[in-house]
């Protein structure tokens, strides 16, 4: 298992939207995450629009990143997503964070 951090930029004038998003995310994106190692998974937003994610994946990130890639489910949803980030998907623009101290 890997501990993953990461940030996005969600346009500041569509939080709420984002957010009512998130509060009904599919069940078939839900199970294509599972599917493919992500467990734990996180979204922490601001209100300036600064999104924190944290996940544990099995493999690495990349590898989990990569099957999500195969999902066709995954393909709406980042394109569903993508307004919310300027049009860029999601999934593609994560800025994953190093992680400099765990408390075990």
């Amino acid at each position: 298992m890997v501990r993953v951090g990461f940030v996005l930029q969600v346009r500041p004038d569509r939080l709420d939207e984002y957010r009512a998003h998130h509060e009904a995310v599919w069940p078939e994106m839900l199970d294509a995450l599972r599917r493919h190692g992500w467990g734990n998974y996180s979204l922490f937003l601001r209100p300036n629009g600064q999104l924190f994610g944290y996940v544990e994946v099995t493999g690495t990130f990349d590898d989990a990143l990569a099957g999500m890639a195969t999902e066709q489910v995954n393909a709406r949803w980042q394109a569903l997503m993508a307004p919310y980030f300027d049009g860029t998907a999601a999934d593609t623009a994560m800025e994953e964070l190093v992680e400099v101290f765990h408390l075990d």
